[in-house]
């Protein structure tokens, strides 16, 4: 079965001109089957700001009211996805830019309320592998921005991380999938305040552990639930760390394992 690369990249890199572009540049050359989704909160928060809008984070989600959807879907379906879609063009390799409304790919909730009312804000349901699969087939590299729709006509704002997940899992059944995290440290870090102290691998034991020594707390908690998901649901590979790692297999980084 041949292996497909489920690339997911963050705000540190798509708000770096120079970054973003070295990423792009690597990402294109890569060989075999690939998909990318990205993220882009931190220009969606200045654009919100600019606009007079208020921001509104309870435990590190974003509360999405529809001013917020609406700049959002500005800034993730189109200004990020189409300018990371135009230079992979440049770059000779061959992408299209999709929510996960386009072509019906992801399907979604909206997350029902329990003690916080987080808006328009999707889970997951379905990913229809049908259109995605087409893509890749014929070489065309999807580049998936972080919004999702329920199918009755309601975009809805999904977490980046859970769509990377959620494809990951979904093409397990065409592909070897291997799903890689890319942010600014080398990995999840043993002392957050030294880059060096990469916990080289992390599985359900240990997590635990590192979560009852608070070691593992906040942002990074979603994070790697993510990638627990997806390594006990047929993902062959799940690593976090820098960009790096997925061209170079001897750079430090943290893999899930089961």
């Amino acid at each position: 079965m041949e292996t497909l690369k489920i690339i997911k990249i963050g705000g540190n890199i798509i708000d770096d001109d120079k970054a973003l572009n070295d990423f792009l540049s690597d990402f294109s050359a890569l060989k075999g089957p690939k998909l990318l989704v990205h993220g882009g909160g931190k220009s969606a928060t200045k654009l919100a700001t600019k606009m007079q809008v208020k921001v509104e984070m309870v435990q590190g989600r974003r509360v999405t009211n529809e001013d917020i959807l609406n700049i959002i879907t500005m800034v993730y379906a189109g200004k990020i996805n189409k300018t990371i879609v135009a230079k992979l063009q440049a770059s000779s390799c061959n992408a299209m830019g999709l929510s996960g409304a386009d072509g019906n790919t992801i399907e979604a909730i909206k997350r029902p309320i329990e003690t916080v009312d987080f808006g328009f804000v999707g889970d997951v349901e379905k990913v229809n592998i049908e259109t995605i699969n087409l893509l890749l087939k014929n070489n065309i590299t999807p580049v998936f921005c972080a919004i999702t729709h329920n199918k009755k006509g309601q975009l809805l704002n999904t977490n980046a991380d859970t769509i990377a997940s959620e494809l990951a899992i979904g093409l397990a059944s065409s592909f070897k999938t291997e799903l890689y995290y890319c942010f600014e440290k080398k990995g999840v870090l043993e002392n957050v305040n030294n880059n060096d102290s990469v916990i080289k691998t992390i599985n359900k034991s240990t997590y635990k552990t590192l979560i009852k020594n608070e070691i593992i707390i906040d942002g990074m908690l979603p994070k790697l639930n993510n990638c627990f998901h997806a390594i006990t649901n047929k993902v062959s590979k799940v690593c976090i760390g820098l960009p790096e790692m997925i061209f170079n297999s001897k750079l430090i980084c943290t893999t899930i394992e089961k």
